[in-house]
């Protein structure tokens, strides 16, 4: 448009179609090498320029963050704001991220406060040392005058009460978990969790290898004793995964299989959410496509979120319920696979494999507890399964016929 040029005569100048031309416009069709450097020579720019664009990761989570909030955003325009400034866009990524850690924080609090027998029994033991400190030094301090015996009794008492406060405070300390000033930012033990293993790319090469999970949950530095008992759990999935599936033998029938989930299923004898979870462990970089991994329980809440470029989910409940994953549960497993895509002039596209199954052991007479598992993998081809349009979150949804939408869109 700068350059006053008709996308039918770039596209001539390139010796591409315009449709193929549109949809590289579009974020539709990926782009490099001989294409790109011709289309910046046609534009009399250069490829960097061109290549340059707001990270569509990093905007799903500014939008995400706007759906959050109670103003007015322009949220039209974040594609523009992160392409402009893209590390002021990170920031607000970034603190609204914390934001969400801390308000989650807090109602964690709220409820322990409120309902946690523990912790009630911890305030009581500690309110009961300090009534009896103050009872025994109001009689020291006292008028009245007391033999050398009784003062001896009540300063015992002081003593072996300050001692019982000592301890049950620290107790209570611990129990609460206070952060330092210096500790990191996930103060939600499953965002602890998540951190370490993006940082691990989800592929722990040490349990590959047979290490020992206990030692590796002790060096992962975790700050909270929860989110060390959520790794120490992941870890002893993972083993099974591994033990089940070898890494060498598994990563070449993926490959061979098309990366198809119930075929792999069948040929190492496992449950679908099991090849789910194996893909998402691949290790990047050995040639194996981009994966997302989310898994839910049946009240909706995101135990686990691997995120992948431009796929985005919010762990609350105010998140698009069109996801397969939470389809799963109506269809307990039966494999679902969907073309899932996002809103917006890109309109970028992922194959979702969605399964539910029972969590534990079946028992008699107890509640059946489902989880849901779902892999997602970006820009798969065209007419491969059922096609369904999902979002992040209503109030950025430009969607308005949407049967699911719950509150009207910020932005329409």
């Amino acid at each position: 448009m700068d350059r006053k040029i008709r996308q039918a005569d770039l596209a001539a100048a390139v010796e591409i179609s315009p449709s193929y031309l549109n949809l590289i416009e579009h974020n539709r069709r990926r782009i490099a090498g001989k294409l790109l450097a011709s289309i910046a020579v046609a534009l009399e720019t250069t490829p960097e320029q061109l290549a340059r664009g707001a990270d569509s990761g990093l905007l799903d989570q500014m939008r995400a963050a706007a759906a959050g909030m109670s103003q007015t955003v322009e949220i039209a325009r974040a594609e523009e704001l992160a392409g402009r400034y893209p590390g002021w866009s990170g920031l607000i990524a970034a603190q609204a991220h914390r934001l969400s850690a801390l308000e989650e924080r807090v109602q964690v609090m709220a409820d322990r406060m409120t309902y946690d027998p523990e912790l009630a029994g911890s305030l009581l033991e500690v309110i009961s040392a300090v009534t009896a400190i103050r009872s025994a030094a109001s009689i020291l301090v006292g008028g009245e005058t007391l033999d050398a015996d009784w003062q001896g009794r009540f300063h015992r008492n002081i003593y072996d009460d300050s001692i019982r406060l000592a301890a049950s405070s620290e107790a209570l300390i611990r129990y609460l978990d206070a952060p330092e000033a210096d500790s990191p930012a996930h103060f939600a033990p499953m965002d602890e969790v998540e951190a370490y293993l993006s940082a691990q790319g989800f592929h722990l090469s040490a349990l590959e290898a047979g290490g020992d999970a206990a030692a590796l949950v002790t060096e992962a530095g975790l700050r909270s004793a929860a989110a060390q008992s959520l790794l120490e759990a992941y870890f002893k999935t993972y083993l099974a995964d591994v033990a089940a599936m070898p890494l060498t033998a598994f990563a070449a029938a993926a490959k061979a299989g098309g990366y198809d989930p119930v075929a792999l299923a069948a040929q190492f004898g496992v449950d679908v959410a099991a090849v789910l979870r194996r893909f998402a462990s691949l290790p990047a970089g050995a040639n194996h496509p981009p994966m997302g991994l989310a898994v839910a329980d049946a009240s909706g809440a995101l135990l686990l979120l691997k995120t992948v470029d431009g796929f985005a989910m919010q762990r609350t409940g105010a998140g698009c319920p069109l996801w397969p994953i939470y389809a799963a549960f109506a269809r307990q497993g039966q494999p679902l696979r969907v073309e899932a895509t996002m809103p917006g002039t890109n309109g970028q596209r992922f194959l979702c494999y969605a399964v539910a199954t029972q969590a534990g052991a079946a028992r008699f007479d107890a509640p059946q507890v489902l989880r849901a598992t779902m892999l997602v993998m970006s820009d798969p081809p065209e007419g491969a399964s059922q096609k369904v349009e999902v979002g992040v979150a209503c109030r950025i949804c430009p969607r308005v016929d949407c049967a699911a939408r719950r509150e009207p869109s910020a932005i329409m």
